[in-house]
């Protein structure tokens, strides 16, 4: 996206999240903050050493890196007509005022189109800019309330789990976002105009609500409750089990070869042919009974021990890690892992050396492991789940 030149008016989380993906890939993105406090992310979830320090903090940081920034008073003439003039060469404009607000400020798509026919112009707003409810405030948790998607996101008991990633702001309006400002690049690349992309996180958020909407296809109400579907608690082999140290274990064998699989590793052959492809019912008794059996053997182990024995194992097991965690886990921190490795070619270095002086030949030893690859393929033992920083 080298030379992709984009105005970006939007805070806080989606626009911001949207504009920054396309600064990853190389556009040129112009963060547009009004005059005085800016972005409200500026000051929002702020931590005592950056207010001292005078910066904004982590929040605004992490979701607008990689983009220059400039401030404009869009309510002046003068700001209006800088604004207009950098339209006038942009390739995008990203927007996530409330409907009508760039219409009022004379700064609307139909006036930036009309000096910048291939301008590609994006607004993201709560529940679009046409509607009953277009011009209601609301955020993400009100979004994916409406859609349906916070009540398949619950206890067994059934009570609704707030949960700590902002499902609508991301995927209904970031990743919506910007797969359509590339669909409409594409279209301008190819000969084509520009256009007016309007994405409603709501909508989008009950668009993607699949797993219900497979519910209400094959009018199955008990798929839509806790433990009762393929993927929400109903079968053994696609489940969450507490481990006897208190953390969890996610068990994600939902094919048949990976569950047989990991019957065999937990000593289990028996329970190999009790699985949903061959007749279990999703919440059925047999479903719940086997559930409580393999909860019962998980959790008389820790999470160490459970992972020693299946990370190395093709089985679709994985521990449920804290943030903290995946930040330090080498799948996500680089340095981490290139720790790992040198740590690897250490051991084996010193293996080889050991062997030499006793006139023995150089044991066996199986390469590095490369990024992304297997550390049980390379020789190395899985990575160890303690206490990290």
């Amino acid at each position: 996206m080298q030379g992709l030149r984009v105005l970006d008016l939007t805070r806080l989380l989606p626009g911001p999240v949207a504009t920054l993906r396309l600064a990853e890939m190389g556009a040129d993105v112009l963060k547009i903050e009004p005059p005085g406090t800016g972005d409200a992310a500026r000051n929002m979830m702020q931590s005592a050493e950056d207010e001292i320090a005078g910066r904004p903090g982590a929040f605004y940081r992490l979701v607008n890196r990689g983009k220059r920034e400039t401030r404009l008073d869009l309510k002046s003439e003068g700001g209006r007509a800088v604004l207009l003039a950098l339209a006038r060469d942009a390739d995008v404009l990203v927007e996530s005022f409330r409907p009508g607000v760039m219409e009022r400020l004379g700064l609307g798509y139909e006036t930036l189109r009309a000096n910048n026919p291939k301008l590609v112009y994006c607004a993201i707003t709560g529940y679009g800019t046409k509607g009953p409810f277009s011009d209601r405030a609301g955020h993400d948790l009100n979004y994916i309330a409406y859609a349906g998607v916070l009540d398949q996101i619950a206890t067994r008991e059934g009570e609704p789990v707030l949960p700590n990633f902002q499902i609508a702001d991301l995927l209904g309006g970031a990743q919506a976002a910007l797969t359509q400002i590339l669909a409409a690049l594409w279209h301008v690349a190819r000969g084509g105009e520009g256009r007016f992309i309007d994405i409603s996180m709501a909508h989008q958020a009950h668009a993607h609500n699949v797993m219900a909407q497979v519910a209400l296809a094959n009018d199955d109400a008990a798929a839509l409750q806790p433990g009762g579907g393929l993927l929400n608690g109903g079968v053994p082999c696609y489940n969450l089990y507490r481990t006897q140290d208190e953390r969890w274990l996610a068990v994600g064998a939902l094919e048949l070869k990976f569950w047989q699989a990991l019957c065999t590793a937990i000593g289990r052959e028996d329970w190999a042919q009790r699985h949903w492809s061959l007749g279990q019912a999703p919440g059925g008794s047999e479903a719940v009974a086997l559930t409580r059996e393999l909860a019962a053997l998980i959790a008389s182990e820790t999470l160490q021990t459970w992972i020693d024995r299946l990370e190395v194992i093709d089985c679709c097991v994985s521990p449920v890690l804290t943030p903290g965690e995946a930040a330090n886990h080498p799948l996500f921190n680089p340095e981490v892992l290139q720790a790992l490795l040198d740590e690897a070619a250490a051991q084996r270095e010193a293996a080889a050396r050991r062997a030499a002086g006793q006139g023995g030949a150089f044991p066996a030893t199986a390469p590095a492991a490369a990024p992304g690859s297997n550390p049980a393929q390379a020789g190395q033992t899985p990575f160890n789940y303690g206490p990290w920083g």
